[in-house]
């Protein structure tokens, strides 16, 4: 069964109106957006490595009051640490719950990336890359995910269960 891919002459090209200047300097930027997203030092190279972690905590800051998933992930993933700790676990399983837990923070950090390229790329019109673009990004962070929960599972539904069968038969 030969199947073709579509190719990018098959979908129709969005018409997004361009506006009237198209070189983007860092003052009519801000006169354009505002002061809100006026960032001193966004238009070059971190100048040292803490202004790259503040760049980096903004990102995480932003995703955590805007992602409802990313809460959800935060939430889920504090819990399982805390579940491992608790039960005692080694210190390598422990590690490899958080770096699955890692793996899919990262993940919808990426996925919001993505979105919000697409959306800033696209606008308000619909173009059937943009959404093969967000449901691939999507589709990422669900395997991720899936992938955490079968090693949480595997890791610590023994310990779990033994934990219970100690509660419950009283030893």
């Amino acid at each position: 069964m030969n199947v073709e891919k579509p190719s990018l002459s098959t979908f129709p090209t969005p018409s997004i109106p361009l506006p009237q200047t198209t070189t983007l300097s860092k003052s009519n930027l801000s006169e354009t957006m505002g002061n809100k997203y006026d960032r001193e030092l966004s238009w070059k190279i971190a100048s040292n490595l803490l202004v790259s972690f503040k760049y980096a905590w903004t990102g995480i800051s932003y995703a955590f009051r805007t992602q409802r998933n990313f809460r959800i992930h935060t939430i889920i993933g504090t819990l399982a640490i805390c579940l491992g700790l608790f039960l005692q676990l080694t210190r390598v399983e422990i590690a490899i719950i958080g770096l699955t837990i890692g793996a899919v923070m990262t993940m919808e950090l990426l996925n919001t990336a993505i979105e919000s390229v697409v959306d800033l790329t696209v606008g308000q019109s619909y173009h059937d890359l943009a959404r093969i673009a967000k449901d691939c990004a999507a589709a990422a962070v669900l395997i991720s995910a899936l992938v955490a929960l079968l090693v949480a599972g595997i890791l610590l539904l023994p310990p779990l269960f033994t934990w219970i069968q100690i509660i419950v038969s009283g030893v």
